[in-house]
């Protein structure tokens, strides 16, 4: 049976279009925008303004206010036209605001929601005064195209002119005499100027019309946008840093209760013990001889103990040599067979390198302590979002990420460091502990 990856087809990326294509193609989509513009301006523009300035007029006899509704919905769907028009010139679609909903109520609130969404006032606004750019716009556009056309053809169509004995051209107002050559080299000149410059004149003007559309018909919403994304950057911050300091207390907590229960309690009987060896070498020479012996045997635990500590708190091995070497050494002290699939051979951020192999290692050390399992797979590989650790073993199961249970501190380390950790152990057995961390 073929596997996943026989099976998946990879479509060859289409290839980029040429330069000249898409200069060509900007060309098109910005000329079409300026001349459709033109005159769907005028039609805005007729439209808003009679419809507000009557509406204005017949307030009075209370007419006016169903207009003036009349007219802010019909700005609005000149207004969602026009953020349709732009997207292809700024090269990506344009988001619609959020407008005011009704919020129920009576029959009349509903009606006149629109005056109370300044959304609604700043389309009426554009459609009321878009003609001026659009004017400005079309009139540059329309300029260089006919000069770069005519120019670039006057061969072919100068001859059917007529011209008259009093007639002058330009170039012979100017003193380039009145030959035929030189009218035709003076016009196709000025044909290729223009058609050099189209481009920028074209693209500028475009540009002009679209960010005054821009501005009006999405500026406030695209500052709201930002606010929001602003807001939950800084609770994404103020939740790690919660993160990181609830893990740093959990780590200093448990680095001071296995000192106390381990090195603290083994120097206190070292220094019991060579007391009494003290006072056995004037009475008991042999009897001190064994309690110094037993007091170096202290010591070499003691400094064992010492030594898994400080692995806890930055591993030689892994500032020296890399995560995977770490890894590598990780699962060689495991109790429990384990399978290590960590091809991460390059050196990747502390802070990542420290959290991943953090991870591992409390998961090894649940595994050991309290599931049972025979085997357990460790997984490490980069992908495009970042590095994902996985450990998965076939023990008993029940493992949890709340309050109080071992896994919470790991947790709050992963969360400090941005990544996202996630526990799947149902009471049938297994568990598959995953974290994800960003690069």
């Amino acid at each position: 049976m073929p596997s996943v990856e026989d099976m998946t087809t990879y479509a060859s990326p289409a290839p980029a279009p040429a330069p000249a294509t898409r200069l060509l193609r900007r060309i098109g989509i910005d000329t079409q925008y300026v001349l459709l513009g033109f005159p769907i301006g005028l039609v805005t523009v007729t439209v808003c303004m009679t419809g507000f300035f009557t509406g204005v007029g017949l307030v009075a006899i209370w007419i006016g206010l169903p207009l003036l509704v009349g007219t802010l919905m019909v700005a609005r769907g000149f207004a969602a036209v026009e953020r349709a028009r732009i997207g292809p010139v700024f090269g990506h679609k344009i988001p619609h605001p959020a407008y005011k909903k009704n919020q129920g109520g009576d029959l009349l609130r509903r009606t006149f929601t629109p005056f109370t969404d300044g959304q609604s006032w700043l389309d009426l606004l554009h459609g009321m005064f878009r003609f001026i750019p659009s004017t400005i716009a079309f009139s540059f556009v329309l300029t260089w195209w006919i000069g770069a056309l005519s120019g670039l053809t006057v061969p072919l169509w100068d001859w059917a002119i007529p011209r008259g004995p009093d007639n002058q051209d330009l170039p012979e107002l100017l003193g380039m005499g009145d030959a035929t050559s030189t009218r035709l080299i003076f016009y196709f000149a000025i044909g290729v100027f223009f058609a050099g410059t189209l481009y920028p004149v074209v693209r500028g003007a475009a540009l002009m019309e679209a960010w005054f559309a821009r501005g009006l018909l999405c500026g406030v919403n695209e500052l709201r946008e930002q606010v929001t994304q602003a807001n939950a950057a800084r609770d994404v911050a103020q939740a790690q840093k919660a993160a990181a300091v609830s893990a740093e207390a959990t780590a200093l907590r448990r680095l001071e209760r296995d000192i106390h229960d381990g090195p603290q309690q083994r120097l206190v009987r070292l220094a019991m013990d060579l007391g009494r060896a003290e006072q056995q070498f004037a009475t008991d020479p042999e009897a001190a001889r064994a309690t110094v012996a037993e007091a170096l045997a202290q010591t070499r635990e003691t400094l064992d103990e010492l030594r898994a500590l400080s692995r806890g708190i930055a591993p030689p091995i892994l500032v020296d040599r890399g995560l995977q070497a770490a890894l590598t050494a990780l699962a060689g002290r495991c109790t429990v067979p384990v399978d290590l699939d960590a091809p991460v051979a390059e050196r990747l951020d502390p802070v990542v390198e420290s959290t991943a192999y953090f991870v591992v290692a409390e998961a090894l050390t649940n595994v050991a302590k309290h599931s049972h399992a025979s085997e357990v797979q460790v997984t490490v590989k980069r992908n495009q979002a970042g590095l994902l650790v996985s450990v998965i073993d076939d023990g008993v199961g029940g493992a949890s990420l709340a309050k109080g249970h071992g896994l919470a501190g790991l947790a709050d380390r992963v969360q400090a460091a941005g990544g996202v950790l996630d526990v799947t152990s149902p009471s049938t057995g297994g568990t598959q502990l995953t974290a994800a961390l960003p690069l």
